[in-house]
C-alpha cells in the first residue's frame, strides 16, 4: 500500500495494539492553545456510560473471558458512539470503523486513522489517557475522533477546519486535549507583568536556545525551567551546561 493513501489525523505519537473486533452495526444517520468548544455549563443530550457503572475486572488463568483494560476501553467507546450517532444524526458507517488502544503514545489521547483502500476508519485510542482522565473527558476524546471518522468516510480526508469544528461543536467535543503527561521543560516569559508560559515534552529550539527567541505576547526573553529538577536557563549555552550537569538524570 502507498503512503500516500494511508492517512493518520492525530489528537494529541506512539505504536498501537490492533484490537481485532470489528464495529458491527448498520449505516446510521446519527487534538493545545484553543479550548473546548461548548461551554461545560451547557446540558448535553448524550447519555454516558459512568466509570462506577462499568465494572472493571482483571485477567486471572481462573477466568479467561474477564475484560481487560484495552477491552474496557473499546467497549465503552464503542457504546459511547453508538449513543453519539443515534443522538446526533451523524452518518458514521460503523461496519466501515475499527478500534485500536495505543500501549505507548504519552501525548495524543486519541487518533484517527483512513485506510483509502479499504475505506475503513480506525480510532486509536490511548491506554495511558484512559487511566489519567475521568470518564467525562475522556468520552470527548472519543467524540472528538469520531468527527474525523466521519470527514473521513464522507470527503477522504480529515483536519481542524470550519467543517470540522461545526461538527464538534454539534456533538459537543473538544477540539484538543489536555495534556495527560507531565511536560519535560516549562518555557515562559521573563517579564514580571507577562504571564505567558507553554509546556514542553521535546528539546524544540526555543528550549535549546531561548535567547534566539521572544515572547509573542510581549516581547520579552524567554527562561526554560527543566521541569524534574528545577534547573532553569535563558541562553542555548545555560542549556548545555544543565544537561551536562544533570547526566542521567536529564
Amino acid at each position: 500500500m502507498s503512503e500516500n493513501r494511508l492517512f493518520q489525523n492525530r489528537y494529541s505519537n506512539g505504536n498501537s495494539r490492533r484490537f481485532r473486533s470489528r464495529e458491527r452495526g448498520t449505516h446510521h444517520l446519527d487534538s493545545s492553545e484553543s479550548r473546548e468548544v461548548p461551554p461545560s455549563s451547557r446540558s448535553s443530550s448524550i447519555e454516558t456510560l459512568s466509570k462506577s457503572a462499568f465494572v472493571r475486572r482483571s485477567v486471572t488463568d481462573d477466568d479467561e473471558d474477564a475484560l481487560t483494560v484495552d477491552d474496557e476501553i473499546v467497549a465503552r467507546a464503542r457504546i459511547h458512539a453508538r449513543e453519539v450517532l443515534e443522538a446526533h444524526d451523524l452518518e458514521v458507517d460503523r461496519d466501515a470503523l475499527e478500534w485500536d488502544v495505543s500501549t505507548r503514545a504519552r501525548r495524543r489521547a486519541g487518533a484517527c486513522r483512513w485506510d483509502a483502500d479499504r475505506e475503513v476508519a480506525t480510532i486509536v485510542l490511548t491506554r495511558a489517557a484512559y487511566r489519567r482522565y475521568d470518564w467525562e473527558t475522556f468520552a470527548g476524546v472519543v467524540r472528538h475522533e469520531l468527527v474525523h471518522a466521519w470527514e473521513f468516510q464522507r470527503f477522504g480526508e480529515s483536519g481542524h477546519g470550519s467543517r470540522f469544528r461545526e461538527q464538534a461543536s454539534r456533538l459537543e467535543a473538544p477540539r484538543h486535549c489536555e495534556s495527560f503527561s507531565d511536560p519535560r521543560y516549562v518555557l515562559r516569559c521573563r517579564d514580571d507583568d507577562c504571564d505567558w508560559e507553554a509546556r514542553r515534552h521535546r528539546a524544540s529550539k526555543p528550549v535549546k536556545a531561548p535567547d534566539r527567541y521572544r515572547c509573542g505576547a510581549c516581547g520579552g526573553a524567554y527562561e526554560v525551567e527543566h521541569a524534574a529538577s528545577g534547573r532553569t536557563w535563558t541562553t542555548a549555552s545555560g542549556f548545555g551546561g544543565v544537561k551536562a550537569a544533570l547526566g542521567e538524570e536529564w
